[in-house]
């Protein structure tokens, strides 16, 4: 039967029902603290209480942790990636916890100031919206540069802002107007405004990334938090539950961060999951049996012609194609990419005193090492012996020294076994040259590299040089 027609036919009205329902069902979930909310406030006596001072202390201590940790986490990815929405998210996370904080070290103050006790919750939630708002703006914005990333000028005033919002909190719960109920809807209402400005720029951008996805649904949460305190009162269900659904908006978007981390280090690219299903699908139409037989037995001849045969890793031929190809887009696209220049430190006695078969096995191991601490889509590559290099496409200068370090580092500690020597120790000496900063052309960027990783081994070995 032509796939072709099914692809035309019922199948694509059940791919689109099925999209309409996967957004139903995202926008379901987060909006179901909702239904919670609307039973509490019409079934439930809102004179209920349940006041546990130490049971708030620590559920405010491990938010405060969990805040730092995650605020550090952030921090990391935008050091990475450069990001500006991650440079808003991590002053969101470290603005709101030095201010919640306080929310839980004056619990004791509930019976004595409550308002010192109560401020600091929507406080705290105000300054997040508004910074979530910020880095939403900023979404697809070109990254930041380097020497912006580290400067720490911009953090230390930001904390020092934060710290003057927890004093303007304490002057207000000290003040006249403390308890005039306009100063706490002010500060609940401007979270939950906006929050909703955030969907709402959210919605008519059309921003579906993966990461953002979970964004959006965080904001919700933490927009129905706010609804949820502005109808609770201190102590009683509603209250608590507005804890619990912000909680939920925390924990989600902390699980951004977290596969941010793990995969790009950016919050608005990722892959997309639904794009790749696409491609494969079509792919899966265009292609019959007899084909896909050819076409990989053409791989096979590829690979092998592009391969070294004992590590596995690119040769020398294949791998100056691949910088080829990145110098022409990097001049197409005005990016850059850097490349690593590689050499086991005392290999030849290795291969001297133990024989080839150890040495074999090293060079092996040795690439397997250099495999697991890069990036899915870099490159490595034997040039010879025990030389090798690699290709990091889109990595600043900054970037390839944290991912050379990383496979020093593995190497470092490593121990290569063997059937003949169980147990060889090895390290690596490494060159880094980035495109444009040491040259636009192969010859200056390799030989930049290549003279960083002499100077490498003249100044001890086992170190990585960039200079």
């Amino acid at each position: 039967m032509d796939m072709s027609v099914k692809i035309g036919g019922q199948p694509e009205v059940i791919r689109r029902v099925t999209k309409i329902y996967a957004r139903l069902l995202i926008a379901g979930f987060a909006l179901s603290p909702a239904f919670l909310i609307a039973y509490l406030y019409l079934f439930q006596d809102p004179g209920l209480k349940f006041e546990d001072h130490l049971f708030h202390e620590i559920a405010i201590a491990a938010a405060t942790l969990e805040g730092i940790f995650v605020t550090y986490v952030s921090w990391r990815c935008y050091l990475s990636s450069g990001e500006p929405l991650l440079r808003w998210l991590t002053l969101g996370f470290l603005g709101f916890t030095l201010i919640y904080a306080l929310h839980g070290v004056f619990t004791g103050m509930a019976h004595h100031n409550i308002w010192l006790f109560l401020l600091y919750g929507p406080a705290s939630r105000l300054a997040m919206a508004i910074l979530l708002l910020i880095g939403l703006l900023s979404f697809n914005q070109e990254p930041d540069a380097p020497e912006q990333r580290i400067n720490p000028r911009p953090w230390r005033i930001w904390i020092a802002a934060f710290l003057l919002t927890d004093i303007a909190v304490a002057f207000i719960a000290y003040s006249a107007i403390a308890g005039s109920p306009a100063v706490r809807l002010t500060m609940e209402g401007g979270a939950l405004f906006f929050s909703a400005v955030n969907i709402i720029l959210m919605l008519a951008g059309r921003i579906r990334s993966p990461l953002m996805t979970i964004f959006g649904i965080s904001i919700v949460l933490f927009g129905l938090s706010s609804l949820a305190f502005i109808l609770g009162k201190p102590w009683n269900h509603m209250w608590w539950l507005a804890h619990a659904i912000f909680a939920g908006g925390f924990f989600f978007l902390s699980y951004g961060i977290i596969q941010a981390f793990h995969t790009t280090r950016s919050f608005s690219s990722i892959y997309n999951q639904e794009e790749m299903v696409n491609r494969l699908a079509m792919a899966m139409v265009r292609t019959e049996s007899a084909l896909q037989e050819l076409q990989h037995s053409n791989r096979m001849l590829e690979h092998l012609a592009s391969t070294d045969p004992l590590t596995g890793a690119s040769n020398r031929r294949h791998f100056i194609e691949r910088v080829d190809a990145e110098i022409a887009r990097s001049r197409r696209d005005n990016l850059s990419f850097s490349l690593l220049a590689l050499d086991l430190d005392n290999f030849k006695a290795i291969n001297d005193h133990y024989g080839h078969q150890v040495g074999d096995e090293v060079l092996q191991g040795f690439v397997q090492k250099c495999l697991e601490e890069i990036r899915p889509y870099d490159s490595v590559a034997r040039m010879g012996g025990e030389e090798f290099m690699v290709l990091l496409p889109q990595a600043t200068l900054e970037v390839a020294v944290a991912i050379g370090e990383r496979i020093r580092s593995a190497t470092e500690n490593a121990v290569f076994d063997s059937i003949v020597m169980p147990k060889v120790i090895l390290t690596v000496s490494i060159g880094v040259s980035q495109f444009g900063r040491d040259g636009n052309t192969i010859d200056t960027i390799f030989r930049a590299a290549d003279e960083r990783l002499y100077r490498a081994k003249d100044q001890g070995r086992n170190c990585v040089i960039t200079t």
